[in-house]
């Protein structure tokens, strides 16, 4: 009876061994009696009476009355997708618990590596759901070598984070791209100063309330993101050294 695949999917879900088993009978006998469960599921008649009434609980299995006998039936496998979702509600639910969990982790730091285009998309776009409303978004780059790795990604990061109610600075190393977006820093709610005319960067930091992250925006690229609020904190006071002294 035990097809192997069924049986891990409905564990996945959250069936018991026992629920699975009794689920997976049923589908295939249809209308049917305790003891044709039983057989097909191989277990005990005494224990299928308490399983068909988990199973229940959970509507994947109903009860048919036809005069005097009783026949029990499984519900259609589509009710698998509503557990499912309604698992998925109950975590998104939560999920702000579980982050408050996460957050409480200040004492602690960490470092993390990563190597590629790829990876880059990834770690950026994730910094813009992390941040909070009115929180500083600081970054010190040669924006022309940011831009030219990729033209579209940068337009579209650029777009996204002009969305955001948040306070984007940026200290550019001077340069023609440069220059022109500065032109249009308002319309992408940003305030913009050109670093002296001999700054030479390699590099793109980040500088956000909880992280630091650090690109290598010459190939081959790779991203350094570091979580220590003394690390933040430093950066944090040297690029205010560096903004209020640049025009």
């Amino acid at each position: 009876m035990k097809n192997t695949k069924l049986f891990t999917i409905l564990s996945d879900i959250g069936l018991s061994d026992n629920e699975s088993k009794v689920y997976l009978a049923s589908l295939s006998l249809g209308a049917t009696t305790i003891l044709k469960i039983a057989r097909a599921s191989e277990m005990k008649r005494s224990t299928i009476y308490s399983v068909i009434e988990s199973l229940k609980q959970k509507g994947l299995m109903k009860i048919e009355i036809k005069g005097l006998k009783s026949t029990f039936v499984a519900e259609s496998p589509e009710k698998l997708e509503i557990i499912l979702e309604n698992r998925k509600n109950e975590f998104k639910n939560n999920l702000p618990e579980f982050l408050s969990l996460y957050n409480l982790k200040d004492t602690q730091s960490t470092i993390k590596y990563y190597e590629g285009f790829e990876s880059l998309k990834n770690v950026y776009m994730e910094s813009l759901k992390e941040i909070k409303p009115h929180e500083e978004y600081l970054v010190i780059t040669n924006q022309e070598k940011w831009y030219n790795l990729d033209q579209k990604f940068s337009i579209d990061y650029i777009e996204k984070r002009a969305h955001l109610p948040i306070v984007t600075k940026l200290l550019f190393q001077d340069s023609p791209i440069a220059r022109e977006h500065k032109k249009f820093e308002r319309n992408f709610n940003e305030t913009i100063k050109i670093l002296p005319e001999k700054t030479h960067l390699q590099v793109d930091m980040v500088i956000l309330p909880r992280k630091l992250i650090i690109t290598q925006i010459i190939q081959p690229v790779s991203i350094m993101v570091i979580e220590n609020q003394s690390v933040v904190q430093m950066q944090k006071t040297l690029f205010d050294i560096i903004w209020n002294t640049s025009s």
